[in-house]
């Protein structure tokens, strides 16, 4: 009887999914944390490398979210500011 209740449950996907994101100017990599369902990211953040802000790409996802996990907001700075002034 558990035998069968455990084979026809099916397994819970995560929410959220943690992603590689590469730097499109120096490929500097970090790693972020987004809905699974969502759009690929592009975000505007702090290059380490060349000092400036510079454009994050998503790479691929690294491994999907345990269901306890709550992400943290960060304040959204859209692209268009790195618009050519």
């Amino acid at each position: 009887m558990f035998l069968t209740i455990s084979l026809l449950a099916k397994k819970v996907k995560s929410k959220h999914i943690m992603v590689c994101m590469e730097s499109v100017v120096s490929g500097h990599r970090t790693n972020m944390i987004r809905e699974r369902l969502g759009e690929k990211m592009e975000i505007i953040r702090f290059d380490p490398l060349i000092q400036q802000d510079s454009i994050y790409k998503e790479l691929k996802k690294v491994k999907s979210m345990s269901a306890k996990y709550k992400p943290i907001t960060r304040p959204f700075r859209p692209v268009s500011r790195f618009a050519i002034q």
